[in-house]
């Protein structure tokens, strides 16, 4: 022990992270490359498949020199689930992938929905809705919209799939992901072959599933001489970014729930056997641990609204990021931080892509409210922080309502929002519990996704063993004076999605 390492590789929406991680229990390294997003139409989202290799390939020549001969025993994967990635017959990328975010299926989500027959038909087989972010939609929108592109496709894959193919040659899955397709019989772990034939897609061009910490393939030579990565190296399953999240917060049984502030929010608890989901109203995905089971509630902006917010607002801040040093995101948390809780009553509605939970609607609209002459930019920026924070107490709600029987008493906070201690008093606050972050939180799914590649590797015996190296960081407490008032404001904001609902369509 002490000379191993393995790999964890998120295929994310802004960028890839690849992560380094010791035998020992240490992140040695990490590195971030950013890609572009396409927006050809509103609603829609897509990305370029080459963009994420590209990406994969520059990260990985700037780390592995910077890991002093450490022994790369195992390469784990992490992405933005959903994704539709279609492969020719001599595997060539046939459009660009359509993300998560797009929000095009509509239609063709309620028709797989009545040809499974119904809400309860469907949640008979998949136990969750066909959501429009999933990739069972998408394939059929391109079957209707694309035939020539549907009739080239041989094989379905999501984004972190793509990248193990790349390394590989391997075409799989893992069950995690699988689940996100919404074609998939979470409760058996395999695909729902029959619903994929009942809505007439061909059940050949789904890849073989396996567990996330099984082995899927190993690196070939061509990718070694591309990446770095020794020629043999064992590949993983690895799993969806919202599943793998919770595995590297050490969520892997329930108890507490984690939120995830990526580009998208992510409420979830691991779940030790499958249970259903009453009207469909969660998702209950296949953890990464065999057996197990995942109970996630997903919104479709949280660090992404704050990004926008950046890109679109932000220009000084960036500017003088350059000259200071400091990230245009902290400066931007100063700016907020001078502001009172509660944004002197300026409230943020974040579906600025639709959203999908705790209110299921493709056409939502992002919006802020109560605006008066006295907010300046610092009060749009918490707003933004606290809509977020709102959005995802929504969700936190549902699953506290009973449905799912679980009970938290306090937050651990990851993905890349947990960097700030002004968004991390925000969610104490507006929780009324305490908000922790732990080793490698802020890592997103890159971390678990090292933590399965460890198993798969035998450095541990299992994700359990895992655990005991998620050390707590940080812990916050709320504030009791602001309590109430995150109260009040949430009550208000929880009201004006329906208040406004009749303008979205």
């Amino acid at each position: 022990m002490g000379n191993q390492c393995v790999l964890g590789l998120d295929i994310g929406t802004s960028g890839c992270k690849i992560l380094a991680f010791s035998d020992t229990g240490e992140i040695l390294q990490s590195v971030v490359e950013e890609y572009p997003c396409f927006t050809p139409r509103e609603g829609w989202s897509e990305q370029n498949p080459e963009d994420w290799w590209n990406g994969v390939q520059a990260g990985l020549k700037k780390m592995i020199p910077m890991l002093g001969g450490k022994t790369i025993s195992a390469v784990g994967f992490s992405g933005q689930m959903h994704g539709m990635v279609a492969l020719d017959e001599h595997l060539q990328v046939v459009r660009r992938a359509i993300l998560w975010n797009d929000q095009r299926t509509g239609k063709q989500c309620d028709e797989i929905t009545e040809m499974a027959g119904g809400i309860d038909g469907l949640l008979s087989v998949t136990n969750n809705r066909m959501l429009t972010g999933y990739t069972g939609g998408k394939i059929l929108w391109m079957k209707e919209n694309e035939p020539e592109n549907y009739s080239k496709t041989k094989v379905i894959m999501n984004p972190k799939d793509y990248i193990r193919f790349k390394l590989s040659g391997a075409i799989a899955t893992d069950v995690s992901d699988a689940s996100g397709t919404g074609l998939f019989n979470v409760k058996e772990r395999r695909w729902a072959t029959e619903l994929i034939r009942k809505i007439g897609l061909n059940p050949d061009i789904f890849p073989k599933v396996v567990e996330s910490t099984d082995a899927a393939g190993n690196v070939s030579r061509e990718a070694a001489a591309l990446t770095g990565i020794p020629e043999g190296t064992v590949v993983a399953g690895g799993g969806g970014d919202a599943v793998i999240s919770t595995t590297g917060l050490g969520l892997i049984k329930p108890g507490r729930i984690g939120i995830t502030l990526g580009t998208s929010g992510v409420a979830a608890m691991g779940l030790s056997a499958f249970l259903p989901n009453p009207n469909g109203m969660l998702q209950v995905f296949c953890g990464n641990a065999p057996g197990s089971y995942s109970a996630m509630g997903v919104t479709l902006s949280a660090a992404g609204a704050y990004q926008w917010f950046r890109n679109a607002l932000g220009d000084y801040e960036m500017e003088k990021a350059k000259q200071s040093g400091k990230s245009a995101f902290r400066l931007l948390d100063e700016e907020a931080a001078a502001v009172p809780p509660g944004s002197d009553g300026l409230i943020f509605l974040p579906y600025l892509t639709g959203e999908r939970a705790p209110i299921n609607d493709p056409n939502a609209k992002g919006a802020f409210l109560g605006l008066t002459a006295r907010h300046s930019k610092g009060h749009f920026a918490r707003a933004v922080l606290e809509g977020v924070a709102f959005s995802l107490k929504q969700v936190y709600d549902l699953m506290m309502s009973g449905n799912m029987d679980i009970i938290s008493d306090e937050i651990v906070l990851a993905g890349g929002g947990a960097n700030s201690p002004l968004w991390r008093q925000i969610f104490a606050d507006v929780f009324n519990l305490p908000v922790r972050t732990v080793y490698g939180s802020a890592e997103g799914g890159s971390f678990g996704a090292a933590l399965a590649a460890g198993v798969t590797a035998g450095i541990w015996k299992n994700l359990e063993e895992t655990v005991p190296l998620i050390k707590q960081e940080s812990k916050t407490l709320p504030i009791p004076q602001n309590v109430p008032l995150y109260q009040e404001q949430y009550q208000k904001y929880i009201q004006f999605y329906g208040a406004l609902k009749w303008s979205f369509s």
